[in-house]
């Protein structure tokens, strides 16, 4: 798929309207890849509240059923230098093709609507938990994205179905954590007081 947005814009510079509509019904999953990859290294702190904000664009998008990405006029305008997206996914592409064997079409049903509408659920939980200022819990939410984003552009229904057994899971264990902390909290301060 890269390859062939490569080739499709020769051009000096490409419009992110012209680029989403070459993405098609795939430019949720390609914008949730590029937001939710940073995620998935140690970064600054706050900047997965920035990306959070920003997932929850495609994300509801997903949730809503819509099956082409809208962006304002004003973005759809915005170029970008092909140049720089070339190098971008030409450095992206082996790192992809390594990981093809293991990502593929199989059980595209659950890549497909109405069940993206459980990807968006999924990816707005996440971008949610992305929001939050917690010390190092942007990584689980960033590849439970990350993932998301490749079943979605691969039609890959068993990584989907992963995804959703991993967030829920994070989910709860994130929850089960957070009340022992306030229950210790709690017990904490009728020690002192």
């Amino acid at each position: 798929m890269l390859d062939d947005l490569v080739e499709a814009f020769p051009d000096e510079s490409v419009s992110v309207g012209e680029l989403l509509d070459r993405l098609d019904a795939r430019a949720n999953g390609v914008v949730l890849l590029v937001l939710a990859l940073p995620m998935c290294i140690p970064n600054v702190p706050g900047i997965s509240t920035i990306f959070g904000v920003l997932m929850l664009a495609p994300a509801l998008q997903l949730l809503l059923g819509q099956r082409r990405m809208w962006v304002p006029r004003r973005l759809r305008e915005a170029r970008i230098d092909c140049s720089a997206m070339r190098r971008t996914f030409h450095a992206a592409t082996p790192v992809l093709r390594r990981l093809e064997y293991l990502i593929k079409p199989r059980w595209s049903r659950l890549t497909r609507f109405p069940a993206t509408i459980l990807v968006g659920l999924q990816a707005l939980v996440m971008a949610l938990i992305l929001i939050l200022p917690i010390l190092g819990g942007n990584w689980p939410p960033g590849i439970i994205v990350a993932l998301s984003a490749l079943a979605l552009l691969q039609r890959d229904g068993m990584l989907m179905l992963l995804t959703y057994v991993a967030s829920v899971a994070f989910v709860y264990f994130g929850y089960r954590l957070l009340l022992l902390a306030f229950n210790g909290l709690i017990e904490l301060a009728y020690r002192i007081f």
